[in-house]
C-alpha cells in the first residue's frame, strides 16, 4: 500500500508543480489586471465563463471520462487506437452540428446575458475555442494512463503560461478588455494543435466500431447531467444565478457578479490540489482497485486528503481578506467576504471525489446524475431564497450547503456498491483541529499591514493545525516511521540522476527516477478490466 500512496504523492506534487508556477503568475497578474478592467468586465468575464463550462460539458458528452475508464478494457494497441479513433470521429461530426447552431444563436444569447449585442463576438470565440479544445482530453488522458505525469505537466504549464503571456499582451497592451481575454484562450488553443497534433498520430486510425461507441456512451452519458448539475451546484456558475436574482439594473448586478467572482477566485486557490489531485486519483483508482489491501489504502488517502484540504480551507479563510487588499484596488475588497464560504465549499467538493469512487469502480455512474441532481437543487433553491434579500454573500453560503449535499449524497450511493470504512474518529480530529487553526489568527491578530497579517495569519494556522493534529493523537506511529522513510528516501542527494523530459531537467523532483520508472512498468503490468 505504501508503495502506492508514495507513487500518489509522487504524482500529486508533479501535477501540482505547473498549476502552481502558473497560477501564482496569474495571481500576481491580478495587481494588474484589477486595475484595467472593472468590476463589471469581471461579471462579464464570469458570464462567458459559465458559457465555456456548460459547451465543454455538452461538447465531450461525458466521453472524456469513458476514456479513461475503457482505456483499462482494452489489451492491445489496435483496441485502443479503435477507442481513440471512435471518440474523436465521433465528437467530430456531431460537435460540427452543435457548434453551427450554436453561434447562430450568439445574438440571442448575448443579449439575454448582457442586455446588448456588445459581446457576441467574445461569446463566439468563447464557444468555436471550447469545440476546438473538447479533442485535447483525448491525448492528455493517455498520458496521464501511462503515468508521464511530467510530460503532462509541461504541456499544461506551457498552455497556461501562453494564455497569461497573450492576456498580458491582448489586455494590458492592445487594451483590448474582455475580448482580448476571450482572444488569448484562442490563440494558445490554435498553438497547441500542431503540438497535440504529434499525440494524436499514433491513437487515431480510420475506424469505427458502434459497439465501443455505444459502450462509450452508456458510461459517459450520465455524467453530463451530472457534470451540468455540479457546475449549477459550484460558484462557477453562481454568476448566472446572480444575473437573474440580483434585484439591480444591468450594469450594477454586472459589477456585484464580479466582486462575487473575484473573491471567489481565491477562494478557489484550494483548487489547485484538487486539480492535481484529481489528475493523479483516476489512474490511482483503477490500478489500485483489485489489489488485496485496496479499500484500505483508499480509506488512509481518504483521511490524509482531508486533512490537507481542512488546512487549505482554514489557512484561505484566515489569510483571504489580506490577500484582497494586497493584491487589488478598494473597489473590489468587498468580495472578500465570500473568500472563507468558497473555500470551505472547494474542500467539501474535495471529499466528494475521495468518497465516491465506488460508483466509477462499479461503474454506476447513473448514481452521479442523482447525487449533483440533489446538490444543483439544493443551491437553485438557496440562492433563490437568499441573493434577494442578502445580495452576492448569498451564493457563497448557497455553494457550501450544495458541496455538503453532494459530498454526502454521493457517499452514500457509493457504499452501496463499494463499502470503504472510513476513519471517522481521526477525520473528526482533523475537522476540530481545522476550527481551531482558523480561529487563533482570526481572533488574535489585529488589522495590520496586508503582507505583514498575510505572513503572520498564514504562518499561524501552518503552525497550529499539525501542532493540534499531534495533540489530539491524530498521528499514528507506524504512519510516522513510513513518513520518515519516505522523507529520507526524497532527500535531495549531492548527485542526481539526470534525466529529461521534452529537454527540460526533471532534477528539481527529488524522487529517485529509477523508483519512478519502476512503479511505471508496474503500473503498466496491472490488469484493471472490469
Amino acid at each position: 500500500m505504501f508503495q502506492k500512496v508514495k507513487r500518489l504523492s509522487f504524482e500529486l506534487v508533479t501535477y501540482g508543480i505547473g498549476d502552481v508556477a502558473t497560477s501564482l503568475v496569474g495571481f500576481l497578474l491580478l495587481y494588474v489586471f484589477t486595475r484595467i478592467l472593472s468590476t463589471a468586465d469581471y461579471g462579464v468575464l464570469y458570464l462567458l465563463l459559465t458559457v465555456e463550462l456548460i459547451a465543454k460539458l455538452i461538447f465531450r458528452w461525458g466521453i472524456d471520462a469513458a476514456f479513461m475508464r475503457l482505456y483499462y478494457d482494452c489489451h492491445d494497441e489496435p483496441a485502443r487506437q479503435r477507442l481513440a479513433s471512435t471518440v474523436f470521429f465521433f465528437l467530430l461530426a456531431v460537435n460540427g452540428g452543435i457548434l453551427a447552431i450554436a453561434l447562430a444563436l450568439a445574438p440571442f444569447v448575448a443579449g439575454q446575458l448582457f442586455g446588448t449585442g456588445r459581446h457576441t463576438l467574445a461569446l463566439q470565440f468563447v464557444l468555436a475555442n471550447t469545440f476546438v479544445g473538447s479533442f485535447y482530453f483525448i491525448p492528455f488522458h493517455v498520458l496521464r494512463i501511462q503515468g508521464k505525469a511530467v510530460q503532462f505537466s509541461v504541456l499544461t504549464f506551457a498552455r497556461s503560461i501562453g494564455t497569461i503571456l497573450f492576456r498580458v499582451l491582448l489586455v494590458a497592451g492592445a487594451g483590448m478588455g474582455v475580448l482580448g481575454m476571450v482572444l488569448a484562450d484562442v490563440c494558445v488553443t490554435l498553438l497547441l494543435v500542431p503540438i497535440l497534433v504529434r499525440l494524436f498520430v499514433p491513437l487515431i486510425r480510420l475506424t469505427f466500431s458502434w459497439n465501443v461507441l455505444r459502450e462509450a456512451l452508456r458510461f459517459g452519458l450520465p455524467r453530463v447531467p451530472h457534470g451540468v448539475a455540479q457546475q449549477v451546484a459550484g460558484p462557477t456558475t453562481d454568476a448566472m444565478l446572480l444575473r437573474l436574482l440580483l434585484r439591480e439594473p444591468v450594469a450594477v448586478a454586472e459589477s456585484q457578479i464580479g466582486l462575487y467572482g473575484n473573491g471567489a477566485s481565491f477562494g478557489l486557490i484550494i483548487k489547485l490540489f484538487l486539480s492535481a489531485f484529481e489528475y493523479a486519483w483516476a489512474p490511482f483508482i483503477f490500478s489500485t482497485m483489485k489489489e488485496p489491501d485496496a479499500r484500505r489504502t483508499f480509506s488512509v488517502v481518504t483521511t490524509y486528503g482531508i486533512a490537507i484540504m481542512v488546512l487549505l480551507a482554514a489557512g484561505l479563510s484566515a489569510v483571504g481578506r489580506d490577500l484582497i487588499r494586497l493584491m487589488t484596488p478598494a473597489g473590489f475588497h468587498d468580495g472578500a467576504r465570500v473568500v472563507p464560504w468558497i473555500a470551505v465549499g472547494a474542500s467539501l467538493q474535495g471529499v466528494y471525489l475521495l468518497t465516491s469512487i465506488g460508483l466509477a469502480i462499479e461503474k454506476r455512474t447513473e448514481y452521479y446524475p442523482l447525487s449533483t441532481g440533489l446538490a444543483a437543487a439544493a443551491n437553485i433553491g438557496a440562492n433563490i431564497l437568499l441573493i434577494p434579500r442578502f445580495g452576492y454573500i448569498a451564493a457563497a453560503w448557497s455553494n457550501v450547503v450544495s458541496y455538503a449535499v453532494l459530498a454526502a449524497a454521493a457517499w452514500l450511493c457509493s457504499r452501496r456498491f463499494y463499502p470503504i470504512r472510513y476513519e471517522w474518529g481521526r477525520i473528526a480530529r482533523v475537522l476540530a483541529a481545522g476550527v481551531i487553526a482558523y480561529a487563533i489568527p482570526t481572533a488574535f491578530v489585529p488589522r495590520m499591514h496586508p503582507l505583514l497579517g498575510l505572513l503572520l495569519r498564514g504562518s499561524l494556522v501552518a503552525a497550529a493545525f499539525p501542532a493540534l493534529l499531534a495533540l489530539s493523537g491524530f498521528f499514528r506511529a507506524g504512519e510516522l516511521a513510513r513518513l520518515g522513510e519516505l522523507l529520507s528516501r526524497i532527500r535531495p542527494r549531492s548527485t542526481p540522476p539526470p534525466s529529461s523530459v521534452l529537454g527540460l531537467s526533471t532534477a528539481p523532483i527529488t524522487v529517485p527516477v529509477q523508483a519512478v520508472a519502476a512503479e511505471e512498468a508496474e503500473i503498466a503490468q496491472i490488469e484493471t478490466d472490469d
